[in-house]
């Protein structure tokens, strides 16, 4: 579903990205790991559009994006959760999930099955977003990405400030969305165990480079936790 070729990017004289490649598979869910600063959130916003690559390609389904703006990845099935959430605080949850329709026909329903995935968030429809929990937000900013029916499922650091037991709901629903073999799912954390939990493919990255890959069940073997601690 995705496929990245040679990517660089660099902010000002900084070279971010060192020569980035990687696939990540439909029903498979790809693990981004590394320390603070190593270009994790840089390369999700360069699938996204919102920052520009240097040179390299990146295609969706086959489909060549590398140029397209933001807008026009999400027309082509890409859902981007950002790190820290970013619903809009005054806007009702009702509100925050319509904007994930944004480029739908007014008409256009919120799924049903949102609320399956997270039924907080029908007891909340007229709450407004800034008046929910960091746990209950992060439900909200993922069904927000998941309204439009994406291919591509970008997640930056989902676990960022959650409590435990709304970890175990996001973790759940992420593996029950990869499960159903309709998308690909890339997902950035730090959390070792939540990481080892869902990978079916990690990528290890260090100054901007993947300097160790491998399956998600071999990670213990690879000694990914101790590379991570270096």
């Amino acid at each position: 579903m995705l496929s990245v070729e040679g990517v660089n990017q660099y902010y000002g004289g900084s070279h971010i990205l060192r020569n980035l490649g990687f696939e990540s598979k439909v029903g498979e869910v790809t693990v981004v790991l590394g320390r603070n600063g190593v270009g994790k959130t840089t390369l999700l916003k360069s699938l996204m559009g919102v920052v520009p690559v240097k040179t390299g390609t990146i295609k969706l389904d086959g489909q060549d994006i590398t140029r397209d703006t933001p807008y026009e990845r999400v027309r082509k099935g890409i859902g981007y959760v950002p790190q820290g959430r970013e619903i809009f605080g005054r806007l009702t949850v009702e509100e925050n999930l319509r904007m994930g329709l944004a480029y739908k026909s007014g008409g256009t329903p919120i799924p049903a099955e949102l609320f399956e995935l997270f039924p907080i968030l029908k007891q909340f429809l007229n709450r407004r977003g800034g008046d929910l929990s960091g746990g209950q937000q992060q439900q909200l900013a993922i069904a927000r990405a998941l309204a439009a029916g994406p291919k591509l499922l970008i997640l930056d650091e989902p676990t960022e400030g959650i409590q435990p037991s709304i970890i175990k709901d996001i973790g759940r629903v992420i593996r029950m969305l990869a499960d159903r073999k309709t998308m690909a799912i890339v997902l950035v954390e730090q959390y070792y165990d939540f990481a080892a939990e869902l990978a079916d493919q990690y990528l290890l990255m260090e100054r901007g480079e993947i300097v160790a890959r491998g399956r998600g069940a071999d990670m213990a073997r690879d000694g990914v936790r101790e590379k991570m601690a270096i």
